[in-house]
């Protein structure tokens, strides 16, 4: 196995793909992207998230370069999401991966289905 000498970058491509590949970011790119410019609360009710973890994803997202936010001084404030062209960048593979899993779904559900017959029938067993 690597250890941190034969991979120096190991850790920093870890820290970014634990952002970039968890549920509610790949949700997020893949709203702005299919829709463009989106507010805070089109953002939520399209994907129903809680406000605390939508407003922690999207300032992780910021801070990595992917989400742009855009604050108008109006009452009440607004405040607008949009990919960058680093998160434009990320479109594809996030793509790929949505249509990865709509392609596999009855495989997975199969999968899913079976393994949990079988714990069920190794628990009657014990």
């Amino acid at each position: 196995m690597a250890d941190a000498a034969k991979c120096p970058d190991c850790q920093r491509i870890n820290d970014v793909l634990s952002r970039v590949g968890d549920r509610w970011s790949v949700l997020i790119v893949i709203s702005l992207a299919q829709y463009g410019v989106l507010r805070f609360n089109e953002l939520k009710r399209h994907l129903g998230i809680s406000q605390r973890m939508l407003s922690l994803t999207l300032r992780e997202l910021e801070r990595d370069g992917l989400v742009s936010r855009t604050q108008y001084p109006t009452i009440p404030p607004k405040v607008e999401y949009a990919l960058t062209p680093l998160g434009e960048s990320f479109r594809e593979p996030v793509k790929a991966m949505g249509y990865w899993a709509i392609d596999n779904l009855k495989s997975i559900d199969a999968a899913r289905a079976k393994f949990d017959a079988e714990v069920e029938d190794r628990a009657k067993s014990a």
